[in-house]
């Protein structure tokens, strides 16, 4: 009988070390699969995230695309604003015979303005502003007594803005201050 206890004893203690042995392995397992959990959750965040990001990016390159479609049409439109400008300042307002030709010019400039400000195309026209280097191109330098140095003197050709982006800079001619004579003999004496 005591040897039956003893190995029931020894039974019981075998089947406690047994469950504490399997206890111990399914904790581990709990772990492991808590750890893997874990990490596919801050995955799924992160491909979420990611995915977001890339909506964004997308909508703001369609917006961008819609925005600015037009710029190379406008662009090739301004040769045309351009002649339209240049033949008015050649033609005399005063001639009678060109009185007529010079009005339909007039009018097709305006048309051709008013259509590209529509298109949100604007018109730079810096004479007598301070030099810009970001919507203007200095095409030379004059000294000028009577404007402030690094402005604007003379518009080659306008420039124009597409949405707020430059789509072609105005070629300028920018003021400096006029260069200091050394006084000559006569004024020494």
């Amino acid at each position: 009988m005591a040897d039956e206890q003893n190995l029931d004893n020894q039974t019981l203690e075998e089947n406690e070390q047994e469950q504490a042995e399997v206890a111990d392995d399914l904790a581990a397992r709990v772990q492991s699969l808590e750890e893997q959990l874990a990490a596919a959750q801050d995955q799924s965040l992160r491909v979420a995230a990611e995915l977001q990001n890339i909506r964004r990016r997308a909508e703001q390159d369609i917006e961008k695309a819609h925005k600015f479609a037009l710029e190379k049409f406008a662009g090739d439109l301004l040769a045309v604003a351009d002649s339209l400008e240049r033949g008015l300042e050649l033609s005399n307002p005063d001639d009678d015979a060109v009185k007529p030709m010079r009005e339909g010019v007039e009018l097709t400039l305006k048309l051709l303005i008013d259509t590209l400000a529509r298109h949100h195309l604007v018109p730079l026209d810096p004479q007598g502003e301070p030099f810009n280097p970001e919507h203007h191109q200095a095409m030379a330098m004059e000294e000028s007594t009577h404007a402030e140095p690094g402005s604007v003197l003379k518009v080659f050709q306008k420039g124009y803005l597409l949405n707020g982006r430059l789509l072609r800079p105005a070629m300028v001619v920018v003021s400096k201050a006029p260069a200091e004579t050394p006084p000559s003999i006569d004024e020494k004496a």
